[in-house]
């Protein structure tokens, strides 16, 4: 393996479990198509948002773990373990027993990690008791298991890592992993996002603090990123996972290189705990940071995946930070609208769909966007997939609590 002078890291492996589709080439397909993945959700039935962005039913295929292990994994778990399989597959890597003598790194990060588990088991506990409770509860809850089951599963030896910065964790992932790469830590690096927290409580959470789109006349519709009429975001679930190498190492196993992560940004706006600092003052730290880190200069960004959440305050801040620091006007998408909000999976999600649009030359749209409906002066692509050639683009992901991760990614070649 090269040593950490070697700067330059790929992405040479991913893996998608969104709402428009199981696996990275159904989720391309369906973030290209532009067309909202909303439904209204049985499980939230009778809710004042009975809306949300699910994942696809899975066949029996797609959805087995094996080893009999699926039954002590929270679901967030387990679309981080799928997700991972597909991405170091992809990455033309077979893991054994030592991967070569590679060490490996796993880092995921998630919002809400087992939420969902602790809702349905506290409810069992009040109506039957304890002995009904589940007895992995506490590993189907805790947020570090999505890590510790994907090294498991791949049997990954080097570090691994839980972060948690709200919906800015999977991107948080991909820094860490990047840091932990170029430190010399490890040779190759699993990491992304997952999330499967969409039940009544929280999204009735989400819901109280005004948050959530009120749409339920139209789903379809809600979400709606840098519209003039956005209300609020729809609730998501989904995975991504990617392989990250150090350039050369790549290049030594003669595989495909999707883009390289060239640049990390992070900062915290220190303002509110949930509302982001007005004109994206603090996050433009992030920003310039992710886009020195890679060696450009702003007008060198030919392309921006925006965190686009659909919410009143975080789309006209994000709006207003990249009007001055990208007066160029870079093409601008946001996944958000198609996929809805997967908190802390969509930062992970949005890098990958991002190393797509640089791999592939094509950026998607927004769904449910018009140029007549944009509300900023922003060059969002609207209607169809426009084909651009990216070399260099920048994915913005901001959490609750201020944090603020922008990942800089260009063309390798």
């Amino acid at each position: 393996m090269t040593t950490p002078s070697d700067r330059t890291i790929s992405v040479t492996g991913l893996g998608l479990i969104t709402p428009a589709g199981i696996g990275r080439e159904a989720t391309w397909a369906g973030v290209l198509r532009g067309r909202s993945t909303a439904t209204q959700d049985p499980e939230l039935k009778e809710l004042p948002v009975d809306f949300s962005c699910r994942i696809p039913l899975m066949t029996p295929e797609q959805a087995r773990i094996g080893g009999g292990k699926s039954w002590r994994m929270g679901q967030f778990t387990r679309l981080a373990v799928l997700a991972a399989r597909e991405a170091v597959a992809d990455a033309g890597i077979a893991p054994g027993e030592d991967w070569g003598g590679a060490r490996v790194a796993v880092v995921i990060g998630s919002g809400l990690a087992g939420a969902a588990h602790l809702e349905e088991q506290s409810e069992r506990f009040l109506k039957c008791g304890p002995d009904l409770v589940a007895p992995a509860l506490i590993p189907m809850l805790i947020s570090n298991m999505a890590a510790g089951e994907v090294a498991l599963d791949l049997g990954a030896h080097g570090p691994s890592l839980a972060t948690e910065s709200a919906c800015a964790s999977g991107a948080s992932a991909l820094a860490v992993a990047r840091d932990l790469l170029l430190a010399g830590a490890c040779d190759i690096a699993v990491a992304g996002g997952t999330e499967a927290a969409v039940t009544p409580v929280i999204t009735t959470g989400f819901q109280r603090m005004g948050a959530l789109s009120a749409r339920s006349d139209e789903p379809e519709a809600a979400s709606r990123p840098f519209a003039v009429d956005r209300d609020g975001f729809v609730i998501a679930e989904g995975a991504a996972v990617c392989v990250l190498e150090r350039s050369a190492d790549a290049r030594a196993r003669g595989h495909r290189v999707y883009a390289h992560l060239a640049g990390v940004g992070q900062s915290t706006d220190a303002h509110h705990p949930t509302a982001p600092a007005p004109g994206g003052a603090v996050a433009e730290s992030a920003l310039r940071t992710a886009v020195a880190d890679a060696g450009l200069a702003p007008g060198d960004i030919d392309h921006v995946n925006a965190h686009g959440t659909s919410t009143p305050l975080n789309d006209r801040a994000e709006a207003e930070l990249i009007a001055r620091v990208l007066p160029h006007a870079p093409s601008v998408t946001a996944p958000k609208g198609v996929l809805g909000h997967s908190l802390g999976a969509a930062g992970a999600i949005e890098a990958a769909l991002t190393a797509l649009t640089i791999h592939h030359g094509t950026v998607p749209p927004v769904a449910n966007l018009t140029p007549g409906t944009l509300g900023f002066p922003l060059d969002c692509v609207t209607g169809a997939p426009r084909p651009q050639r990216v070399r260099a683009a920048v994915t913005h992901s901001f959490g609750f609590g201020g944090h603020n991760v922008v990942l800089t990614l260009t063309s390798a070649t």
